[in-house]
């Protein structure tokens, strides 16, 4: 991607990084900052996939640890998203040190000018002036989202935010959480490296956000909540990343139109992105065997062809997955 240093950074960054708390460890953990079971157990991929559903709906993933929702240990139901009138929830206060409590001051945050923190910052900046000038051109207002650099742990309006959980959003604080060290995972273990890479996780999770903002989320809540059936909601869930990941596309097509941003490779790299993340992939890579009704983001080819379908488009109408006959 085409930055330089005449290009702004958004002030919506809050760097959280390095502050006492962020390398708490889960009970009977060993060494330092939390401690995950990789390799007979659950794998560091199903805790992305399960921490970042629960997040997405205000459950604290600590509740499942300590033997599941309610404490009955008896497994959990799609969780409920508080809907757009609710606006606080406790947070986890019985964890003592997290970053991002309100009211203690925190100490160790890192310098601000290391390059990743530069290019997040870069790419929200460019989030925050394409969806203010689309929502202004049907005469509404975008509200920008706050993004949050961690490491380790941290608190959200959600819950407890974790690293494994892989960057997420949370609607009730309307911000984006991100370790950075999921990048490194990123290229390593997902095979997709490159900034567009980057840039297209922010901007799935910005993605989130303007659902949120133009009431999409509530409704998609509501549909769930009627249907009582767990598989009725993975595949509204998996309507709705795959809008996420189609309005991801929109935006690198009028973000390019605005600046000149991309180079050659760009969208190669977020369609491999895509394809890497997608859940048949995870699936086999981590239970060798790939199960549809499972699906909470959609597979590979989906991912790919919605990411597709808004970058070719530019337009926000050619996203209508929930009426989509063939995702």
């Amino acid at each position: 991607m085409r930055y330089d240093d005449q290009d702004s950074e958004s002030s919506n960054v809050e760097d959280r990084r390095g502050q006492g708390g962020g390398g708490f460890r889960f009970p009977g953990g060993g060494g330092n900052g939390i401690q995950i079971p990789i390799g007979g157990g659950m794998s560091l991929t199903t805790l992305l996939i399960i921490g970042g559903i629960m997040l997405l709906f205000g459950i604290n993933p600590l509740d499942i640890l300590r033997g599941g929702i309610g404490g009955d240990g008896g497994g959990f139901n799609v969780p409920q998203m508080p809907r757009s009138e609710r606006t606080s929830r406790p947070s986890a206060d019985d964890i003592p040190g997290l970053p991002g409590s309100p009211g203690k001051q925190q100490a160790g945050t890192p310098k601000s000018g290391d390059d990743q923190k530069v290019f997040i910052g870069r790419v929200l900046k460019d989030t925050e002036d394409v969806w203010s000038r689309v929502f202004q051109s049907f005469g509404k207002k975008y509200t920008n989202p706050q993004l949050v650099l961690f490491s380790g742990g941290t608190r959200t309006a959600c819950g407890v935010g974790q690293s494994a959980m892989g960057p997420f959003y949370c609607p009730i604080d309307q911000k984006i959480y991100v370790d950075l060290a999921f990048y490194d995972e990123l290229s390593r273990r997902f095979k997709a490296p490159g900034d567009f890479a980057q840039a297209y996780v922010i901007a799935h999770e910005v993605g989130h956000h303007v659902q949120l903002q133009l009431g999409i989320a509530e409704k998609v809540q509501e549909l769930k909540e009627r249907s009582g059936d767990e598989r009725q909601a993975n595949a509204l869930q998996v309507r709705m990343e795959l809008q996420a990941d189609c309005l991801a596309g929109v935006w690198a097509n009028l973000n390019n139109q605005m600046k000149n941003r991309l180079q050659d490779g760009d969208i190669e790299e977020g369609l491999n992105a895509a394809s890497q993340i997608g859940d048949d992939m995870i699936q086999r890579k981590t239970q060798g065997r790939v199960v549809p009704d499972a699906f909470t983001h959609g597979s590979s080819a989906q991912r790919t062809r919605w990411f597709k379908q808004g970058f070719e488009s530019g337009q926000m109408q050619s996203c209508d997955t929930f009426n989509a006959q063939d995702l």
